[in-house]
Order: C-alpha cells, then structure tokens, then sequence
C-alpha cells in the first residue's frame, strides 16, 4: 500500500509522527539504501525497504477480527473500574480496537483491528454504511410511529431517519428490524426513546455486510484481506 514515509514511521512504532518527521529531515531514515529527507516521500510498504539508523523497519501487521459481542463487556481497549473489555475475548499479539461502540447491554456484530484507516473508512459518515439491527421495544408500536422513524424526526436539532424499518414477525410489533448508516452514539435507543419507547434488548445482526452468522456469542473469526477490499469497493 502506498503510504507517507512518516505516517509509515509512525505506524510501525518506530516513533510519533512528529518525531519520525525529525528523523527524516535530520537524514537518519533510508529507503532502498538511498537516504531520504523530504518529508512527503511516498513509499510502498509492501516493496520499499526502510531503514532508520541502519536498522530495517517492519511495518506492523494489519489483523482483522469478527466478534460476536456478548452482553457484560465495554468496547474500550482499557477501564479504570476493570471491566471486561471485548480486547480480553480476542487472541493476538497485536495492540487492536473495536471500530466504533456498541453499549454494554448490546450484543453482536462487531470489528475489531489494528488498520486505523479501514477503522476510518467504516465510521466516516461520508461513506454511510450499513448497519442492522434487531430491536425489542417495551411496548408495541404504532403504525404512525413506525413511518414517522423512517420518514424521519428530529434528533440533535437535525433530521434523522432509519432507512428501513419491518417486523420479522408481524404478529409480535414490539420486535423490529433497523436499518440505519448512521453511527452516532445510542443512536437506535434514541430514535425510539424520541418517540415514548424504551429499547430492552439491541443486537446488532450486520454491519459493512459482516454478520456473526455461526459465531457463538463471545467468540470470534479473522476477517480477511479479500474481504476488507470488498468493504472498500462496496462502499466508495
């Protein structure tokens, strides 16, 4: 993949971004045994060989991972109170984290990674990806309400909507299926807290495509490269 030079640095945990740049200019820093000190060289980190003090640079490896949450852990990569954190249920050497959050109380689909980019990619909401999501409400809801949410009401003074709305059985109203390409903070639990209902049990059944389909709750599958590139192609 194509990359700056000091991003790549930075990356491969040579040192910060900013220190890597004085690494750069200060002539320390080799690319294919040629010394380098312009700051916005480009190199590619699958072919280019880069050195700093004479020492070869091995760019991390990028891991991709596919849990399916189970209820009692926090999407954060440390806590104070010492939660369990989704991190503990993942074997890797590497230092990843969750792409976005889910509450403490939601389970299912979600991404884990040490690939800042693609982690970017997913919650830019330019790039409006998919998630879906199974809801059971408190109460039944109305056929009004239901069409006000997919045509849209207002939340943090702006309109907001799911893009699709349906009963995967329709003689039991208080289960929904949700829609959305938005990624804001309880952002399904708000909608329908906007409107008198109180979300008790969220999962989230898709996201980018990924659903946890044959994943135990607490367990987890490695996504791969072919697949990470269908995410971007799909979605750009």
């Amino acid at each position: 993949m194509k990359i700056r030079l000091n991003r790549f640095l930075s990356e491969s945990g040579v040192a910060s971004r900013r220190k890597s740049e004085e690494f750069i200019k200060e002539g320390r820093v080799t690319v294919n045994n040629k010394q380098v000190t312009e700051l916005a060289t480009i190199i590619d980190d699958e072919i280019d060989i880069v050195k700093v003090d004479g020492e070869k640079v091995k760019p991390e490896k990028k891991v991709y991972f596919l849990l399916n949450k189970p209820k009692g852990y926090i999407t954060t990569t440390s806590d104070e109170q010492g939660r369990k954190k989704v991190t503990d249920l993942i074997k890797t050497k590497e230092k990843i984290f969750p792409v976005g959050r889910l509450d403490f109380d939601t389970t299912g689909v979600l991404i884990l990674t040490n690939d800042g980019d693609f982690a970017n990619f997913l919650m830019h909401p330019s790039n409006k990806i998919l998630r879906e999501y199974k809801v059971l409400l408190d109460k039944p809801i109305t056929e009004e309400d239901k069409n006000r949410l997919v045509k849209g009401i207002t939340l943090d003074a702006k309109k907001s909507r799911f893009l699709k709305l349906y009963y995967p059985n329709k003689d039991f109203k208080e289960s929904l299926i949700v829609t959305v390409s938005e990624g804001r903070n309880h952002f399904v639990k708000r909608m329908f807290s906007a409107l008198g209902y109180n979300v008790k049990k969220l999962e989230r059944i898709s996201y980018a495509n990924f659903n946890v389909k044959g994943i135990p709750l607490g367990s987890y599958r490695i996504i791969s490269k072919e697949e990470i590139k269908k995410v971007y192609e799909d979605f750009s």
